[in-house]
C-alpha cells in the first residue's frame, strides 16, 4: 500500500460534534440569507416559528426553546414586537407574568418564507432517500434529549 494511502486511511474521522457544529453553520448561514430581506435574523425566525408552535410562551420558555439565553431574548422580543411581529400579554393565571404571542403579521412573514426554508431543508436532505431522512431526524431527537 503507497504511503499516502496509508496516511489517509489511518486519519481519524471528525467527530460527531464537530460535524453538528459544521452543518448548523451551514443552515444558519443560508437561513440569515433566506429571511434578510423580511428584515429578521435567523434566530429571530427561529424564536417565531417556535411560537408558531407553541403560541403564548413566558419569555424564560421562548428563550429555552429558541436556543438564546434569558438575558438575549429580551432584545429579541423588543425587536420582533417593534416590528409588530410579537405581542406580549399578561398571563390571566398569573397576572405578574408576561406571555408572547405571535401577531396576524408574525403569521405572514412565517407563511412568506416557508415554502424557501423548506427548499433549503429539502437541499440539505436531498442525498438521503426518505427513510435515511426520517432515521437522521431521528438521530438528531434522540441526540438532543439525550443532552437536555
Amino acid at each position: 500500500m503507497p504511503y499516502a494511502d496509508l496516511m489517509v486511511s489511518t486519519k481519524a474521522p471528525p467527530s460527531l460534534l464537530y460535524m453538528v457544529k459544521q452543518v448548523e453553520l451551514v443552515v444558519r448561514s443560508h437561513l440569515d440569507e433566506l429571511v434578510k430581506p423580511s428584515g429578521i435574523t435567523a434566530l429571530q425566525y427561529t424564536s417565531l416559528t417556535v411560537l408558531q408552535r407553541h403560541d403564548g410562551l413566558s419569555a424564560a420558555q421562548l428563550a429555552r426553546d429558541s436556543f438564546v439565553t434569558a438575558q438575549s431574548i429580551a432584545d429579541l422580543v423588543r425587536s420582533l414586537e417593534n416590528r409588530g411581529l410579537v405581542r406580549r400579554e399578561r398571563n390571566p393565571h398569573n397576572r405578574r407574568e408576561l406571555l408572547i404571542l405571535l401577531t396576524d403579521e408574525g403569521r405572514e412573514l412565517l407563511d412568506r418564507v416557508a415554502e424557501p426554508v423548506r427548499d433549503l431543508e429539502e437541499r440539505m436532505i436531498r442525498d438521503l432517500t426518505a427513510h435515511q431522512a426520517d432515521q437522521f431526524r431521528q438521530a438528531l431527537s434522540k441526540a438532543w434529549h439525550a443532552l437536555s
